[in-house]
């Protein structure tokens, strides 16, 4: 696990991951504190996905144009992962790139579907690892991250 490149805030966007050959996260509404909306951008194609958790589209989505939902997920990548890293796994020249606004206009997007089940379901298989009891020992489901010589 890398540490954040900047510290986030998690109630707008809780989750974000650069995964299956898309940035892609699960993003708070505006307007209504129980829907999540889905966003993603595919790392090769740059296609533009949003849609609630249920599948309904994004109404603020339209064509190349990102949504608010995508700009939150963006500039939050950016501070999880730092704008270098996430512009290369968009494919993005990132020499000047400082900000998730500075990759979108970088990006000729267009629009496309996502599975937001999966992502959704990735998300809240991340939660669960919040209700578990605090242990030095190892937990069997994270087998797979690299050992640590400090505390993370």
């Amino acid at each position: 696990m890398l540490p954040p490149v900047e510290a986030r805030k998690l109630t707008k966007v809780p989750f974000v991951e650069m995964a299956d050959g898309r940035l892609q996260g699960v993003v708070s509404s505006g307007s209504d504190p129980a829907r999540v909306y889905v966003s993603s951008i595919g790392a090769a194609e740059h296609g533009l996905g949003c849609s609630t958790n249920n599948n309904r589209p994004c109404g603020g989505l339209g064509g190349r144009w990102a949504c608010n939902h995508i700009k939150a997920m963006v500039d939050e990548a950016v501070k999880q992962y730092g704008p270098e890293r996430v512009g290369r796994f968009l494919g993005v020249e990132a020499d000047e790139v400082s900000t998730g606004r500075d990759l979108l206009d970088r990006i000729n997007g267009t629009a496309s579907s996502t599975p937001a089940a999966v992502v959704f379901a990735r998300f809240l298989r991340h939660l669960t690892y919040l209700e578990l009891p605090s242990t030095s020992g190892p937990i069997p489901e994270l087998h797979w991250f690299p050992a640590t010589g400090g505390a993370v």
